[in-house]
Formats: C-alpha cells, sequence, structure tokens
C-alpha cells in the first residue's frame, strides 16, 4: 500500500508539474507579464527586463522537475526542489489571495484561469503529495541506470527550454486567447440576451438612537427582518458593496480602438466586410523596426493592388506615434488601444493579424510574417 502511495504522488506530481510547466511555456511572453504584475505587488519593477527569461526558466524547470521525478533521476535533489518550488507558490497565491492583488496567479497560462483562492487549494493538495515524496525519498528507484541518467536530463533540459524559445519566437503553438484565429472580435465583446449580471450584496451599518447600539446587516436582512420600520435605527455612512455571485463576462471587455483625435473606431474595423491587415505594435520603443519596415512596404503594395486597409495599433501616444511614423516614413494608418489587448491579440511586438468581418483569419509573428505573393495566392485572389 505504501508503495502504491508513493507511486502514485511520483506520477501525479511529476505530471502536474509538467503539465503546468507546459502550458505556461506555450505562451511565456504571457507568463512574464504575470511575473512583471507580482513584482509590482512587491515592489521589485527593476527585474521587469527579466521577467521574459525568468519566464522561460520556471516553466522548463517546472517540467524538468517532473520528468525527473517520474524517471527517478536525482531523487535526493529533485523532491528538495520540488518541496522549495512548491512552498514558493504557496506563499504567492495565498499572498494574492489574502491581499487580493494578482487575481489570476497564471498557474496554467490561459488554458485554465483559475482564482487565487483555487489556487492556493490547489498548491496545498500539491504540498501533500509532495511531503509524501520528501519524506519517502529514500525508498524511490530511478527507472534509468545512473550511466545514462545525465543524458536524459540533459535532452529535458534541452527540450524543455527549446519549447519556450520556439513558443517565444513562432507565437504559441496552441492559442487560448479570445483573439485566436477563428473568432470573430465582435462577438467576443457581446454579452448575450437574458446573461446573468453581477450579484451583490450592501451591508448596512446601522445605529440605534435610543440605545446607542451599533451593528451591520445586509440589505436582504434589512428588509426581512422589518429593522427599517423602527425610526430608532439609523444607517451610518455609505453602504459597503460586495460581490456575492459573479455574472457573465464577455471574453473582451476592454478594447477600445481610437485615433490620434480620439475618435472612435472600433466598430468601423471590425466590420471590413473586406480582408484588412493589422500589424500590432503595442510598445514602439521596444518594437523590431526592420520586420515593421517589412511590413510597411508590403502594406503598400496590398494596398495599391488589392485595396486592402492596413492599419498600426499601439499604445505609444498620438504624439510618439506620429513621431515615429514620420521616421519610418511609414503608409500604414495608426490607431492607438490600450497595451493590454493589443499584448492579448498577438504575443509578438510587431505581430501580424489578417481580418475579415472581424474575424480573425490568421496571425503571425514578426518571425514569420508572410510575403505579399503568400498572401495574394492563399487569400486575395479567393475572395
Amino acid at each position: 500500500m505504501k508503495n502504491s502511495l508513493i507511486w502514485f504522488c511520483r506520477i501525479a506530481v511529476g505530471l502536474l508539474f509538467i503539465f503546468s510547466g507546459l502550458i505556461k511555456a506555450n505562451d511565456p511572453l504571457g507568463f512574464s507579464y504575470k511575473l512583471e504584475e507580482y513584482f509590482e505587488v512587491f515592489h521589485v519593477t527593476f527585474l521587469n527586463d527579466l521577467a521574459l527569461t525568468m519566464s522561460i526558466i520556471l516553466c522548463a524547470l517546472e517540467m524538468i522537475l517532473g520528468f525527473a521525478l517520474i524517471i527517478g533521476i536525482r531523487i535526493n535533489a529533485i523532491t528538495w526542489g520540488l518541496l522549495l518550488l512548491i512552498i514558493f507558490f504557496g506563499f504567492l497565491t495565498f499572498y494574492s489571495a489574502f491581499f487580493k492583488v494578482v487575481q489570476t496567479c497564471g498557474c496554467f497560462g490561459d488554458a485554465i484561469p483559475l482564482t487565487p483562492w483555487q489556487s492556493f487549494g490547489k498548491d496545498m493538495v500539491l504540498l501533500l503529495l509532495v511531503l509524501v515524496l520528501f519524506f519517502n525519498r529514500d525508498k524511490m528507484r530511478p527507472l534509468v541506470s545512473t550511466r545514462t541518467e545525465i543524458r536524459w536530463l540533459i535532452a529535458a533540459t534541452v527540450i524543455a527550454l527549446g519549447f519556450g524559445f520556439y513558443t517565444y519566437n513562432y507565437l504559441p503553438v496552441i492559442d487560448f486567447l479570445p483573439y485566436k484565429v477563428g473568432n470573430n472580435i465582435a462577438d467576443q465583446m457581446k454579452t448575450p440576451p437574458g446573461a446573468k449580471p453581477d450579484e451583490y450584496e450592501l451591508t448596512y451599518h446601522l445605529k440605534n438612537k435610543a440605545t446607542g447600539a451599533e451593528k451591520d446587516i445586509s440589505n436582504t436582512d434589512y428588509i426581512k427582518t422589518g429593522i427599517w420600520k423602527d425610526a430608532n435605527w439609523e444607517i451610518q455612512g455609505e453602504p459597503q458593496r460586495r460581490l456575492v455571485k459573479k455574472g457573465f463576462e464577455p471574453k473582451i471587455r476592454d478594447l477600445a480602438i481610437n485615433d490620434g483625435h480620439g475618435s472612435d473606431y472600433t466598430q468601423e474595423l471590425l466590420s471590413n466586410p473586406f480582408y484588412n491587415l493589422w500589424i500590432v505594435a503595442y510598445d514602439l520603443k521596444d518594437t523590431n523596426n526592420e520586420a515593421l519596415n517589412r511590413l510597411d512596404a508590403l502594406a503598400i503594395n496590398l494596398t495599391q493592388n488589392y485595396n486592402v486597409r492596413t492599419v498600426l495599433l499601439t499604445a505609444a501616444s498620438p504624439a510618439d506615434a506620429a513621431a515615429f511614423s514620420k521616421t519610418h516614413h511609414l503608409a500604414m494608418e495608426i490607431f492607438h488601444a490600450d497595451g493590454v489587448p493589443l499584448k492579448t491579440m498577438v504575443r509578438a511586438n510587431p505581430g501580424i493579424m489578417l481580418l475579415k468581418n472581424g474575424t480573425v483569419i490568421n496571425k503571425w509573428h514578426y518571425h514569420t510574417a508572410p510575403g505579399y505573393d503568400e498572401l495574394v495566392k492563399q487569400y486575395l485572389q479567393k475572395q
């Protein structure tokens, strides 16, 4: 029975760490944004420049530890690593939940969003399983020989790190974001008829004029008990509002596209019935200028020959964007949006999105940006 328990914990913990690392490594840039949120909470924003590197290494570490645990490589070091890592993750999720700071921990990326308390509960269950392994580490035996374990470890490290570098340079293998290929952006912004809104509870602070007694009561009990009929009880201050039940929330709720003068172009761009190209460069100071120049040349050819509307979306200020456009002689129309939805659209700076009627037809990292002939042959000649 004890051996069965150890093997159960060994496989469960190993697979969960591999899965968690793999899901986050599928989108290392997204996980780096989550790390930056934690850096801000703990006032260590000087680490922001290292967020991407740390993201790729942490994801790889999870996968390596999980794999090494299952096949039994360096059991003593691996169990120590797992214990320290899960204690660290448990602290972060508890801190997020208790102080209500980072409201999604990013444990499983955007594939399985968890609330902070759900994440903390998951970490505590995982901690129990890891403790079983830690205190029985002398009873676990490797599945590979001592002679070959280094080779297995090197192979696992190369694959884990390589996957993270690949997805960073060529977009996630599986896109879990609301702007993924096939999604209609306008539909992702809608609230369907009959959808339940958020439910809130009001708490009143009452004081009795006759006795001086004070108490708090919910708006439901305030009506149900009939205390409102007693003139001696007075409401003190403003009622406290608390979310009781989360209602329907659109997948996209923060997208607003404006021109340099503040005019809203969101619906106009999303309702374009023809193929149109969005070049997303949320940060012009850190964008790849060479790639942006190539894309601008592509945009000129597409506009001249097929009347394709190509726009540049950025979070830069109108003044900065105008100066950038003048310096680089850009022919694309420039529009502005908040950095959060732009980072969510495509994990590249710049990234490319091909749309039609507001539906994402395809998207590319600038490393894999399509050429003029490819776009014409695959899409424009078929429209």
